[in-house]
């Protein structure tokens, strides 16, 4: 009997290990920091827990840098319209987000303009919105 309750304690210690390895908007992104990046698609990656997608930005100095942005789960953006195939390696977006509390080169989008003036949501819904962008 002991034995058993050791391995239903173990099981459920273990399968609620992912909830806690989640991080909390706030505690990773700066939601008082709504900025604007301008680049080009360099990487996606449609995957559970958040989808990804990487720009290259060049700064007013041309120096250029690879920014990391975080979406919601490739769930929420089929609800929203996106699919695998919304950004392609190559095309030339808009991002409005909130970058990284630590400096990081890595933000949270919450819209994307394509190329064709498609705007497109990325955030979850819990997110804060923007007091105001600030071009990068």
């Amino acid at each position: 009997m002991r034995a058993k309750i050791s391995f239903w304690i173990v099981g459920l210690l273990l399968s609620a290990a992912p909830l806690f390895a989640h991080h909390a908007f706030n505690a990773e992104f700066d939601a008082s920091k709504s900025t604007r990046w301008v680049g080009t698609v360099t990487k996606v990656e449609w995957m559970n827990p958040h989808a990804r997608f990487y720009i290259d930005v060049k700064d007013e100095n041309g120096t250029v840098t690879n920014w990391n942005f975080e979406m919601g789960s490739p769930l929420q953006l089929r609800r929203q319209g996106w699919s695998r195939d919304s950004l392609k390696v190559g095309d030339q977006i808009t991002v409005d987000g909130y970058p990284a509390k630590d400096g990081a080169k890595m933000a949270s989008a919450k819209n994307v303009i394509l190329a064709d003036g498609r705007r497109v949501f990325g955030e979850s819904p819990t997110e804060a919105n923007p007091a105001g962008y600030k071009q990068q």
